[in-house]
């Protein structure tokens, strides 16, 4: 089994390669997904959000109101750090749980979609790393356009990340989504094709 390891900053387009990627196959590990079921309702990991910055970040129905973080964990560093120690934990728990199922059932090729692998030190849990990456200006105007962010609050989000450049060295596979969908689907395609091809050559666990 190959396990890669696929990031990209904000806005890059990193959930449509994964997209494609599991289209053609792959086994995907959804990093928004196990995000949201590591602050569940009842879960430790939003107890400990409510216990250091209050009920103020609890919506109505006591999910996490992410907008109300949002603007706390982007706008000071060490309130952001204090975040991921919370959060980053749990996901990497289910993360490896995941994975772990994917390798007892035999699926070859294992995708982790992990948004702050190089931020966090995650490196070193996959075999390969697939950066999508795409000019600060286009991402920033898909930021403006598709999430309604102020332009302050986008660049907040932005720069709370390695810029691109320090990732693209530090990559296996780099896919620059700077075209049209179609430039990005076959760009997709070649590196989808070279990571099965790996993983049919790399033993099972």
């Amino acid at each position: 089994m190959l396990v890669i390891g696929l990031t990209g900053n904000i806005a890059a387009g990193k959930s449509s390669v994964a997209r494609h990627f599991a289209a053609w196959g792959a086994t995907l590990v959804d990093a928004d997904l196990l995000a949201r079921e590591a602050v569940a309702p009842r879960t430790r990991a939003l107890r400990a959000i409510t216990a250091r910055w209050g009920g103020g970040m609890l919506a109505a129905d006591g999910s996490l109101d992410r907008a109300a973080l949002r603007r706390i964990a982007f706008g000071d560093a060490v309130e952001r750090a204090a975040l991921d120690a919370i959060v980053h934990p749990e996901v990497a728990r289910l993360r490896a749980d995941a994975v772990a199922a994917a390798a007892a059932r035999g699926d070859r090729l294992v995708v982790c979609d992990i948004p702050l692998l190089f931020e966090a030190g995650l490196t070193g849990t996959v075999d390969a790393i697939v950066l999508v990456d795409a000019p600060r200006d286009q991402r920033l105007a898909r930021l403006l356009r598709d999430r309604q962010l102020a332009a302050d609050d986008a660049a907040a989000m932005m720069d709370a990340q390695w810029p691109s450049e320090r990732k693209r060295s530090r990559a296996d596979w780099v896919i620059d989504n700077d075209g049209t969908l179609a430039d990005l689907e076959a760009r997709c395609r070649v590196v989808f094709d070279a990571l099965a091809a790996r993983a049919e050559r790399t033993p099972s666990p």
